[in-house]
């Protein structure tokens, strides 16, 4: 995967792409859920996000059932310059950002392969509409026994690594358009890009999910500035328990998870948008026996 993601790759190309896409799946599409935005809407959708272009958003009363079916199209859409699924994503993991959004629990989005970077990338400030970055977790699975895993302990039995993650959202929609949890599941709960650090070993251990819940997460710039300073326990109450959310939901939705699937796992500090030249600099202290970290400079 290149470390520098060009403005062609993130425009011209990926629009074309989406494109020819759209007018692939609109031939034989049949929407799945009354409520469902349409698959012309969607493709409208798809092409704004190729474009780097605020969209318009599908506006209130859309459920988060229908926006998964709505997301469902557009990641059939974005496959064509994106790539397969390697993994999903996890928003609305604290109590007071799922209250804004008027919904009571997380929700889910996809990772696409495409959007995977390598730690220090140097990636375009303008990657999307509406360009943003946060500290974040990744873990991959190890196994599909994830599935019936109970407690934390049993849990880590069936990761394979954490990874340090910034993840860079694009949330797409023009500024002051409506935003629901319906929406924001619809738009793939803004996945476009993240940056991943050195896996770190899983240890299936209670010492292990306890540093996972005392680490504290700080994000920085090159300027000396922090931005954010956060404990492992502002993801639901602890990382873990984002991994169980995810794998249940995945579950409800017939989607079984394979060894080296992607979950990551939600913000760890305020949604921030880029500015050109700065590096930003996601550190976790106390998770390994040095801090690690994980970088992205926006050019």
């Amino acid at each position: 995967m290149p470390h520098r993601l060009a403005a062609a790759t993130a425009a011209r190309p990926l629009a074309t792409a989406v494109v020819l896409a759209a007018a692939s799946l609109l031939a034989g599409m049949v929407p799945a859920r009354a409520d469902c935005p349409s698959d012309q809407a969607v493709a409208a959708l798809a092409e704004k996000i190729a474009a780097r272009q605020p969209a318009e958003s599908y506006g209130p009363g859309l459920s988060v059932a229908d926006g998964l079916c709505a997301q469902e199209k557009l990641v059939g859409m974005l496959k064509a310059s994106l790539g397969p699924v390697v993994g999903y994503k996890a928003g609305l993991t604290n109590t007071a950002v799922q209250q804004r959004f008027g919904v009571p629990h997380p929700v889910r989005g996809t990772l696409l392969a495409g959007m995977i970077l390598k730690d220090g990338a140097t990636v375009d400030p303008a990657f999307g509409a509406a360009p943003l970055f946060e500290s974040d977790l990744v873990v991959t699975v190890k196994d599909p026994g994830i599935h019936g895993a109970k407690g934390h302990v049993e849990i880590l039995r069936h990761l394979e690594s954490v990874v340090p993650f910034l993840e860079l959202p694009d949330l797409v929609l023009a500024k002051g358009a409506h935003m629901d949890g319906g929406v924001l599941t619809a738009i793939n709960v803004g996945a476009r890009l993240g940056v991943t650090g050195t896996p770190i070993p899983v240890e299936a251990s209670q010492d292990f999910a306890d540093r996972l819940a005392k680490m504290t997460v700080v994000l920085s710039d090159d300027s000396g500035r922090e931005i954010a300073r956060s404990p492992g326990t502002a993801i639901l109450g602890h990382p873990l328990d984002a991994v169980a959310w995810l794998v249940e939901d995945l579950g409800r939705a017939g989607i079984t998870l394979k060894a080296g699937d992607m979950l990551s796992l939600g913000s760890f500090s305020p949604l921030s948008p880029p500015a050109p030249g700065r590096t930003v600099t996601a550190r976790y202290e106390g998770l390994a026996g040095l801090p690690v970290e994980v970088k992205a400079t926006f050019k």
